[in-house]
């Protein structure tokens, strides 16, 4: 079974240091806000539905220690840890809507005592692990129907456990139609410039005892053009309310290469990760990030000195490239406004 990867242990949030991966398996903790808005940006925790576990988390650590005296001066301290939090990553939807849960539970009981508003926090963000847990088996369930005995997958970054709560979503899917008996293969793009998929992935699925095998990003277009692939499954960062979807750089150019191929391409992400606000992928915000995680590996520079870099975390793939998004409620076929906005309610 995959790991939990976060947790509320002691008053400390408790996660998986997912940088040391696979080579080291260590646990942090983090006991203020500034600890986990730089272990949320510094991608020790990832992954959408995490990312959002661990923005409602640190409302609760940035709250705990707080002495206001009435409401109106903890709800100014709150908004402002909510304000701080939200700086960490642009693109994961799920940081803003776990962080807008946490508002909305603190002004539900607005007529309580402090004390009491601050186990209503701890409750309110461990709910929203509870639900995640159930959420990404759901999930998995309901894209395991669209596997067939005997698939080999193409997967791409990291949407497995350690981008969840414990059980993931793409990677869910996978585990699912494992757990029902079904023989399948996995290929696991390395996924440049961080190698989630060389570094996670492969991990999560040798734990699993699935098959899988690492390849280059490069290497799933010929794989595709020679008949080893059957279907294509990825999670996803945010979804606009046409089924366009952000996902980690490299998706794209799948999703072009799986239809050139009349191959399925899947996305696997939770109601959570959709944004209805936004009319398309064009209003999503990519995140840049630094230029240091191409030109360097594992501390060696390996590009040179005063390159240009050009380092975008994510692209959106248009809602035309995907055969169906498999949420909790159910699979979206060919994806559309109207069919996000009925499986959605």
């Amino acid at each position: 079974m995959p790991v939990e990867t976060i947790k509320w242990d002691r008053g400390k949030i408790k996660l998986i240091d997912q940088t040391l991966l696979p080579n080291k398996f260590k646990h942090i903790y983090c006991d203020t806000v500034e600890s986990i808005w730089e272990a949320i940006r510094n991608l020790r925790v990832r992954g959408a539905p995490a990312i959002g576990i661990a923005g409602a988390l640190g409302v609760v650590v940035g709250m705990q220690d707080s002495k206001a005296k009435g409401y109106a001066q903890f709800k100014k301290r709150l908004e402002q840890v909510i304000s701080y939090l939200s700086s960490s990553r642009p693109t994961a939807v799920n940081l803003f809507w776990a962080l807008d849960r946490m508002r909305i539970c603190c002004k539900k009981h607005s007529d309580l005592s402090i004390n009491t508003i601050k186990s209503k926090l701890l409750n309110e963000a461990q709910k929203i692990i509870e639900e995640d847990k159930n959420i990404c088996r759901n999930i998995g369930k309901n894209g395991a129907r669209l596997i067939k005995d005997g698939d080999v997958i193409l997967t791409h970054c990291n949407a497995g456990g350690l981008a969840t709560a414990d059980y993931g979503t793409a990677l869910g899917v996978i585990f699912n139609a494992n757990e029902q008996g079904k023989k399948i293969r996995v290929y696991a793009d390395e996924t440049r410039p961080l190698l989630q998929g060389a570094r996670l992935t492969t991990w999560e699925l040798m734990q699993a005892g699935i098959d899988v095998t690492l390849i280059c990003d490069n290497m799933a277009g010929s794989l595709m053009k020679d008949g080893k692939i059957n279907c294509v499954i990825v999670g996803a960062d945010r979804i606009a309310s046409n089924g366009d979807t952000a996902n980690k750089i490299g998706t794209y150019s799948l999703a072009v290469l799986a239809k050139a191929h009349k191959i399925p391409f899947y996305v696997a992400a939770p109601i959570s990760t959709f944004d209805m606000k936004i009319k398309s992928g064009k209003q999503i915000p990519i995140e840049q990030r630094s230029p240091e995680e191409i030109t360097n590996l594992y501390g060696k520079r390996i590009a040179p000195k005063n390159i240009n870099v050009y380092n975008p975390a994510f692209d959106v793939t248009p809602a035309k490239f995907i055969s169906a998004i498999i949420t909790e409620n159910g699979v979206i076929k060919k994806p559309d406004r109207k069919k996000i906005k009925k499986i959605e309610n």
